[in-house]
C-alpha cells in the first residue's frame, strides 16, 4: 500500500509539472536570453572601449560618479573595470601613463592590485605591500568611501587587529554612512570564517539594515549574513534569523522594478538563500524579478559554471512549484518554508 501511494504521488506530481511548467516558464526569460554579469547601459560602453585599449570612456564614467557622489555606482563600476583589467590591462596602463595622479585611475589601479594579491598564494605578504597604493587612492579623492572599502578588505587580508579595523571603519562611514561595499567588507571581517562569529555577523547586518533608508542596498546585509551562515548549518534560532533576513531581502526586492540590473546580485543571492530554506514559491517570484540578469555571485561559489548553476536552479524550482499546483486549479501553489536544505542546495 505504501509503495502504491508513493507511486500515485509521483504520477500526480509529474502530471502537475507537465501541465503547469509551461505557464510558469512563460513568466521567465528563455535560457538563451539570460546573461551573466551583464553591464548596465553606463558601464557597457566603457568596457567596449577598454577592449580597444581606449580608457577615455572609463575615465569619464568614474569622474561622473565622483563628481555626483554616486558612491555605490562608483564602487560597482570600479570593481567591474578592475575585473576586466585583470586579464586585459593595456587600457589601464595607458591611462596611468597619461594621467598618473588621476584619482579614478588610481582607484582602479588599487582595486586591481588588491584583487591580484587576494588571488596569490602569498596573499598576506602581497597585500602588505599595497598599503601606499590604497593610501594614494584615498588621498586623491578625499570624500570617496570606495578606497576605504579597499582598506577594509586589505586589513582583513593582512590580519589587522580590531583597533585598526575600527579606525578604518570610522573613516569609511564618515564619508558614506550606509555604503554597501564598506558594510560588506565589515561583514566579512566579522564573519566566523575570519575574526568574528555568526552572531556578531548577524547582529551587525541587522542593525545596519534597520538604520539604512528605504531602497538602500544596505537593507540586504542580513541576506549576506544568512548566506555566510548556511554552510555551517543552523539551529532553530539561526533558522529564524535566516528566514527574517530573507523576508527583508524580499521587501527590498519589491521596491525595485522587475528586471532592474542594479539589484541583480542582491536578488541572485536572495534566491539562493530562499532555495536553501525550501521556500520555492518565493524563490520562483525572485527568479521572475531577476529577469535575464544572472550574476557570478553566489553561483560561482557552488559550481564551476555559474550561468549553468543559475539556470539549473531556476528550472528545478519551477518544476517544484508546478508540482504543488492542483491539476484542475489555475491558482498559484504554496510552497511555504521548508528544511534548511530545500529542493536545491
Amino acid at each position: 500500500m505504501v509503495r502504491t501511494m508513493s507511486l500515485l504521488r509521483a504520477l500526480i506530481g509529474t502530471a502537475r509539472m507537465v501541465r503547469h511548467s509551461p505557464r510558469l516558464a512563460a513568466a521567465l526569460p528563455p535560457d538563451d536570453n539570460v546573461l551573466l554579469d551583464a553591464p548596465d547601459d553606463r558601464l557597457a560602453p566603457a568596457l567596449v572601449a577598454a577592449a580597444l585599449a581606449d580608457p577615455e570612456p572609463a575615465a569619464k564614467l568614474l569622474a561622473t560618479t565622483r563628481d555626483a557622489a554616486e558612491w555605490e555606482k562608483r564602487d560597482r563600476y570600479a570593481a567591474r573595470l578592475a575585473t576586466f583589467a585583470y586579464s586585459r590591462d593595456e587600457w589601464l596602463v595607458h591611462w596611468l601613463a597619461v594621467s598618473p595622479r588621476d584619482p579614478d585611475a588610481l582607484l582602479v589601479k588599487a582595486e586591481l592590485a588588491v584583487r591580484r594579491a587576494w588571488g596569490s598564494p602569498a596573499r598576506s605578504e602581497r597585500l602588505r605591500e599595497l598599503g601606499p597604493l590604497i593610501d594614494a587612492a584615498a588621498e586623491a579623492s578625499p570624500g570617496d568611501p570606495v578606497p576605504w572599502r579597499l582598506a577594509l578588505d586589505h586589513a582583513r587580508g593582512t590580519h589587522a587587529g580590531n583597533a585598526v579595523f575600527e579606525s578604518l571603519w570610522e573613516q569609511a562611514v564618515r564619508r558614506s554612512p550606509h555604503h554597501y561595499g564598506c558594510h560588506i567588507a565589515a561583514l566579512r571581517y566579522l564573519s566566523a570564517q575570519w575574526y568574528g562569529s555568526h552572531r556578531e555577523c548577524f547582529d551587525f547586518a541587522e542593525q545596519a539594515a534597520e538604520d539604512a533608508p528605504p531602497g538602500s542596498l544596505a537593507r540586504a546585509l542580513p541576506v549576506n549574513a544568512a548566506f555566510a551562515q548556511l554552510p555551517a548549518g543552523a539551529g532553530p534560532v539561526e533558522e529564524d534569523r535566516i528566514d527574517a533576513a530573507a523576508d527583508r531581502g524580499i521587501a527590498l526586492s519589491a521596491e525595485y522594478a522587475a528586471g532592474d540590473p542594479w539589484l541583480a546580485e542582491v536578488r541572485n543571492l536572495l534566491v539562493y538563500v530562499l532555495l536553501r530554506r525550501g521556500r520555492q514559491q518565493e524563490a520562483l517570484e525572485e527568479f521572475r524579478r531577476i529577469g535575464p540578469y544572472a550574476t557570478s555571485f553566489p553561483w560561482a561559489l557552488v559550481g564551476d559554471d555559474p550561468l549553468g548553476g543559475f539556470l539549473e536552479a531556476r528550472d528545478a524550482v519551477r518544476g517544484a512549484v508546478a508540482r504543488t499546483i492542483p491539476l484542475r486549479g489555475a491558482g498559484r501553489g504554496r510552497a511555504g518554508r521548508g528544511a534548511p536544505d530545500g529542493h536545491y542546495a
